[in-house]
């Protein structure tokens, strides 16, 4: 049943007098069914050839930005490298799997978590006043046992680098964009800080400051700590030695350190007994800082020829002189 009725507003037809000066649009209220002219035909439902090729190459665009911000995203879900402050990239390097110099070797997914697919990413910050020896050699070491994406920038906060520590990880490698290809990511960041500073996963650890607690956290990556507590503990304390008699103690200090190396080594090749460890890499690289190798006793000057002699302290060496 219909409801009230009303009056239309306007009549039927209604003259309007447009302006002349501009120009003319077909009426876009004409009848349907209503014969239209060639030129009026796009103004019924059909579109330019023109303005279809243009909508097209949008919704592509739009289908592969789509595309590339869900490639972000699942990225930014996996990858757990640490923000940092980067000015100047400057070298990468990439190392197949070799021999190592361990007995027992460790796997990254027991140390570092199960591997989601993305490069693990070891970000370290030091003063180029005072290079961290220790870490470099461990990375020589590291690139040895895994696949490792080494590279090395400059912090705003450093006015110059020397050449020797802008290569200080190797030269640069042509596969360095591809990071799918690595094991294992190794930043290292030479900024104006009091003392070395490692990140890792900002999610899951808090950052590891110091180069004696940055050097442990490496060393378990090439190898676990020895099983025997004695041994772990002689290891520790060689380490903690090495970092705060030998680098930062006094003329008396060193000497006596010294003396306790001459001993140790007189009746065993290496400080914890038959095999190297991290003790070794520590001590040697504090002696040769503090600049005792020349003067150091017998024991202790066979004992850095055997280190050198395998070869992982050659970048280490040439950082000095």
């Amino acid at each position: 049943m219909p409801m009230y009725q009303v009056k239309p507003i306007c009549g039927g037809d209604i003259k309007i007098d447009l302006p002349t000066c501009m120009y003319k649009v077909p009426n876009i209220h004409a009848q349907q069914g209503k014969s239209c002219t060639p030129e009026h035909a796009l103004q019924n439902g059909e579109m330019d050839p023109a303005v279809k090729a243009l909508e097209a190459r949008q919704d592509e665009i739009m289908r592969k930005l789509y595309e590339l911000k869900a490639a972000v995203e699942g990225l930014a879900k996996t990858v757990m490298t640490p923000d940092a402050d980067l000015d100047l990239t400057v070298s990468s390097s990439l190392s197949s799997q070799s021999s190592t110099t361990f007995k027992s070797t460790t796997d990254l997914d027991t140390v570092l978590g199960k591997d989601l697919g993305a490069l693990r990413d070891i970000v370290i910050n030091a003063n180029p006043v005072q290079p961290p020896l220790t870490l470099l050699v461990l990375h020589s070491l590291l690139c040895q046992r895994y696949r490792v994406l080494s590279t090395v920038h400059v912090h705003s906060s450093v006015a110059s680098v020397p050449p020797q520590l802008l290569s200080c990880l190797g030269p640069r490698h042509a596969d360095s964009y591809a990071r799918h290809m690595f094991q294992l990511g190794f930043t290292l960041i030479w900024k104006d800080v009091p003392k070395p500073q490692m990140k890792f996963s900002i999610k899951n650890m808090c950052p590891i400051e110091g180069e004696a607690n940055i050097a442990r956290f490496l060393f378990k990556l090439l190898a676990p700590y020895p099983s025997d507590p004695a041994v772990a503990t002689l290891v520790d304390s060689w380490v903690d030695t090495a970092f705060f008699q030998l680098a930062e103690g006094s003329v008396k200090e060193r000497s006596a350190v010294l003396r306790a190396l001459n001993s140790t080594l007189g009746s065993n090749p290496w400080l914890s007994g038959p095999e190297f460890s991290l003790a070794d890499i520590a001590c040697y690289c504090c002696v040769l800082q503090s600049g005792s190798a020349s003067s150091s006793p017998a024991n202790v000057q066979r004992w850095i020829k055997s280190c050198e002699n395998l070869g992982h302290f050659s970048h280490a060496k040439l950082l000095l002189k």
